[in-house]
């Protein structure tokens, strides 16, 4: 496949896995993803999120992220705790190392069966041995609740905000190749940062597109 350079500030309606084969390797300086958890999720008005019914997509996936990422960078990827191992071994055969986890607190519960389920979780990967950020953010950060209004499993912008001003800096290239609603798009587009997403599902695509070109120009 032929490589082309990597876009910045926009967000492609395609396959991640087939897409980001063809663009260039370290060009991206912090990766954010909030990816399907592989445990077939459908939410209490019906909607549930492409791909979340098998894991083919997990493996491939992650190489191509770790070779777009800059040695030395960063990548924090939500997971499903049902499926936590899996996600570990692609991201050990990827290359990453796993450096860090974080939990979003929640105030409300998301579901409930043997517990009330009411955070996030990701883990911190990292490609190579990056330098430590200078003012490093507490593992436990808070999550408001968005009401899933764009998407089914929709990120507050505010839960990630802290995410990308840590491992990144102004002018770098955030990368989200599950962009859903593009919350990870939005949240880096405010800090001054360079964003591209990746979102296979044409309404989510829309969404997205049609959230970030609403933002105000960045300065």
């Amino acid at each position: 496949m032929t490589t082309i350079t990597t876009p910045r500030n926009t967000i492609c309606h395609d396959d991640c896995t087939s897409l980001m084969r063809s663009f260039d390797t370290a060009s991206v300086d912090f990766i954010l993803t909030d990816p399907p958890y592989i445990v077939r999720y459908r939410g209490r008005d019906g909607r549930s999120v492409h791909n979340d019914d098998n894991g083919r997509w997990l493996y491939p996936a992650f190489h191509q992220m770790y070779r777009l990422l800059k040695p030395g960078g960063f990548c924090v990827s939500f997971y499903g705790w049902h499926r936590v191992h899996l996600f570990a071994d692609a991201w050990r055969a990827a290359g990453f190392r796993i450096v860090g986890h974080l939990a979003f607190r929640k105030d409300y519960a998301s579901g409930c069966r043997f517990l009330r389920y009411q955070h996030e979780t990701a883990y911190l990967l990292a490609k190579g041995d990056p330098v430590p950020p200078v003012q490093p953010i507490p593992d436990i950060i808070e999550f408001g609740y968005t009401g899933n209004k764009l998407h089914p499993t929709q990120k507050p912008v505010l839960a990630l905000s802290p995410l990308i001003a840590c491992f990144s800096k102004p002018g770098d290239l955030v990368l989200d190749p599950f962009c859903g609603s593009g919350s990870t798009l939005e949240a880096a587009h405010r800090l001054g940062r360079d964003w591209l997403g990746i979102e296979l599902n044409a309404e989510h695509h829309a969404t997205a597109t049609q959230r970030l070109q609403s933002l105000p120009k960045a300065a």
